[in-house]
């Protein structure tokens, strides 16, 4: 509405106003300044300096120029912002500690990782660097658009080339309005093997490019991810959290002092601030053990020196950094980046996929600038071509003309040539009519010819575009790939703590069947009398029951075996701890397990001794000793415990001092026993020997080593049970069918577990729905071999059995107490 008597004043409704404006500015700020392109992975700022140094010709292998005239020439051209925020954009682009693989070819002081500002733009200089060029190669051959500059006295490209995957490869962090982005450096030699498998094969996973190309980030400063699972999700999601590790050793003195030395940091920590920090905490006695602390970094690297005093564990001291400074970071990967224009979080294969299109743009457009010069270069030498042929009447002609135009008017008549063909005539010198010029002439054509031929091959065909993009990131990754600087350690819950810092106390490991894992301390198990109902030990899915349960340590080191014949390791603190209804956590986020592989036997080593051995059983009766020692260094994706036959799996392993007799349970009811000399001690990938012969439709369910004086302990699916003293299974032969154990029935159900056991001992007994029952052994009866036992847990209708462990013995409570703890 316009007011009559103020003409000039406009009446508008604020609120929609703001809106609008609001609006207007912030889509300014995340297209036009903060966030990077994910074609070349530049902000404008960025782009535009790299514009302004090709322009002026400041390559690589030209001298350097003043820094002032390289910002004076972005600012007053494409950018008309600050000189100062111009400036600082350009020295990261020149830190060898900002970006992985420098733009900037920076000469003087353009700052340090202990965050000292760069000198004032007059004093330093810059250009190009080597790598730089191949963000700009091919940019005067049509392969981009361009747009005018802020005042339309100039014309600035909307992206550039990138003839390699900068997004990536320099990651990108920048703020805009309601948004952010930050993407972290990666290797170049990785991400562009990564491009080239996606061309190759667009139907590639996310955890294919992380298995065979691209890890995870590669930061400038070097350091340590911790883990995998961050990287995993960011890659997956683009969005995710990894942990990053200073690198850092423990140094031993004659003495018997201890030094910490740190070498790498994380990446964008301030080694003043950082040093700082440590002193701080170490002057408040918030770390105790430190007394002297020096950086001796120079130009041949980073050194900072932490010196302990002599009672001092070092381990404790250096887990006490990770946690209180700087030593160890988090960094937020937010993959957001501008696609034609708008914001938008990307995935890993997102990201190569946008970049491997671009070049796709970028080859068909040069291709097709090629392909046009070469034509207008044939279309010239066929004039050439008519001129030779016919040079004594062309000749004539012109001589006859009275002017230029006539001269060229009478070409284009007389001979059918055009505009072009006849002003090349005309400009032609007479030293082409020698046989030599003529014949280089045809030469240049049939060259000409055939170029054009080539590039009409590659415009009509993908996969030679493709063929031309592999070949060209294949050399540049040839040309300025390095090493690999950031190491990616084994994460996951045990990054944090240091095993010092871990109070030793008894524990309980439970693993489900669908590979749910979590420990508890032993005490939330309390005695029962046999026949209680037990407590509720672990919340389970309707589908879901607990397997395996192991008593150990929090300082032990917990062995899985899987149904696969592979170990893998963790100590007891690394499995997460949960109460006593909780699920806990997939195992497959503790290890590495393959697909279509579980966990089929737990056991905890306190310590590796030569002497010692494990033996190994499968469901078909197989039986192998390993010497321990063999165990001894088993990676992060585990390690070949045994090879299985066809369709095998393997049931039980034992440790054991290579003295003892073994026992070997079937789900029919029946037993061997023998001597484990009877097994020779095998490497550790071999098949093994036949334990136990099988008798149809039979399998073994348990293998366990016999002491004397103890009982062997049967377990049934409806929950019955007994314990016959070990003196009634007589020693025999391995490999035989064995002898009756248990007697079968329908009201017992099958055999779940067969455990040697003593008086001493407790026994845990666990349902498929997770109720736990813990009772004395000496409370079972013992009976015969031939008999079916006795009642040791109630079941509700349709519950049956899971597992048997054996635990510590524990004092029993009375048993009004547990009582009405279970009831509660």
């Amino acid at each position: 509405m316009v007011d009559q008597q103020r003409p000039h004043v406009q009446e508008v409704n604020i609120g929609q106003e703001m809106r609008a404006s609001f609006l207007d500015y912030a889509m300014s700020v995340i297209v036009a300044r903060a966030l990077p392109d994910v074609r070349d992975g530049l902000k404008p700022v960025h782009r535009r300096i790299l514009y302004a140094l090709n322009d002026q010709g400041m390559h690589a292998d030209k001298p350097y120029k003043k820094s002032a005239r390289i910002v004076g020439d972005v600012i007053g051209k494409y950018h008309p912002h600050g000189d100062s925020a111009v400036y600082e954009a350009m020295v990261r682009m020149a830190q060898d500690f900002s970006f992985r693989y420098m733009l900037v070819d920076g000469h003087g002081n353009f700052g340090s990782v202990d965050g000292d500002p760069a000198a004032a733009m007059r004093y330093t200089e810059a250009r190009m660097s080597k790598i730089s060029m191949e963000m700009v190669r091919d940019i005067n051959k049509n392969t981009i658009d361009y747009m005018e500059n802020y005042d339309g006295s100039e014309k600035e490209p909307n992206v550039l080339p990138s003839r390699f995957p900068n997004l990536l490869v320099n990651g990108a962090a920048g703020i805009a309005v309601g948004m952010a982005t930050n993407i972290p450096p990666h290797h170049l030699g990785e991400t562009i093997d990564a491009i080239l498998a996606i061309s190759r094969n667009p139907e590639i996973s996310i955890s294919e490019l992380m298995n065979e190309y691209i890890p995870g980030p590669d930061f400038p400063t070097s350091g340590q991810i911790l883990g995998r699972s961050g990287i995993k999700k960011a890659y997956e999601t683009g969005k995710g959290s990894i942990t990053i590790r200073s690198k850092t050793e423990i140094e031993e003195h004659a003495n018997g002092k201890n030094s910490i030395l740190v070498t790498e940091l994380p990446y964008q920590v301030n080694k003043a601030k950082l040093v700082e920090k440590i002193a701080e905490l170490a002057r408040d006695k918030r770390i105790d053990g430190i007394t002297d602390l020096r950086d001796e970094s120079d130009r041949n690297g980073m050194r900072i020196v932490i010196e302990l005093r002599k009672d001092a564990n070092p381990n404790v001291v250096l887990n006490n950094l990770y946690k209180q400074t700087a030593l160890q970071t988090s960094f937020g990967i937010n993959m957001l980046a501008l696609v034609d224009g708008q914001p938008k979080v990307l995935n890993l294969k997102q990201c190569l996929e946008h970049y491997l299109e671009h070049q796709k743009v970028i080859i068909t457009r040069r291709t097709q600038y090629e392909l046009d010069k070469a034509e207008a270069r044939a279309h010239i030498l066929e004039g050439l071509r008519v001129a030779l042929d016919h040079i004594d009447e062309i000749i004539t002609l012109i001589r006859e003309s009275q002017t230029t135009d006539i001269a060229r008017d009478g070409l284009m008549q007389r001979f059918e040539l055009s505009e072009k063909q006849s002003q090349a005539i005309l400009d032609m010198r007479l030293q082409r009519l020698t046989g030599l010029e003529r014949e280089k002439i045809e030469d240049e054509y049939k060259q000409i010819k055939e170029l054009i031929d080539e590039l009409r091959a590659i415009l009509a065909d993908d996969e030679k575009i493709l063929d031309i993009i592999r070949e060209e990131l294949t050399e540049i990754k040839d040309r300025f790939s390095d090493e690999r600087k950031t190491e990616i350690v084994s994460g996951g819950i045990d990054f944090i703590e240091d095993e010092d810092l871990i109070p030793e106390e008894n524990i309980v490991i439970t693993l489900t069947h669908q590979g749910y894992i979590k420990r508890l301390p032993a005490s939330t198990y309390r005695a029962q009398r046999r026949g209680g109902r037990g407590i509720q030990g672990m919340g389970t899915n309707e589908d879901d029951f607990i397997e395996h349960l192991v008593s150990c340590s929090t300082h032990d080191t917990v062995l899985f075996f899987s149904n696969k014949g592979k170990v893998y390791r963790a100590k007891g603190y690394e499995v997460p701890e949960f109460n006593r209804t909780a699920k806990g956590i997939p195992i497959i986020n503790m290890l590495e397990i393959e697909q279509g592989e579980w966990i089929n036997a737990v056991i905890s080593v306190q310590e590796y001794h030569e002497d010692w051995n494990l033996v190994f059983t499968t469901k078909y009766g197989i039986s192998k000793r390993t010497s321990l020692i063999q165990f001894a260094n088993i990676r992060k994706g585990g390690l070949i415990a045994l090879n299985l036959r066809e369709n095998d799996e393997l049931i039980s392993v034992r440790l054991t001092d290579g003295t003892k007799d073994m026992l070997i349970g079937t789900k029919y009811g029946y037993v061997i026993r023998f001597e484990e000399e009877q097994i020779r001690t095998m490497g550790r990938t071999a098949a093994g020997v036949k334990g136990i012969s099988l008798r149809d439709n039979d399998e073994v369910v348990s293998m366990e080593i016999v002491e004397e004086g103890e009982y062997v302990l049967n377990v049934t699916d409806n929950g019955y049970g007994k314990r016959t003293p070990i003196e009634d299974y007589r020693i025999t032969n391995r490999g035989g069918k064995g002898i009756v154990t248990c007697h079968i029935t329908e009201k017992t159900g099958e055999v779940v577990a067969v455990k040697t056991v003593s008086e001493e001992e407790d026994i845990m007994i666990m349902t498929i729905s997770g109720v736990l029952i813990r009772m004395q052994v000496e409370g079972i009866s013992t009976t015969g071999r031939n008999t079916q036992g006795v009642r040791l847990i109630r079941l509700q209708e349709g519950e049956k059995v899971a597992t048997v462990a054996k635990v510590d013995p524990e004092e029993t409570e009375d048993e009004e107490e547990i009582e009405a703890e279970s009831k509660s």
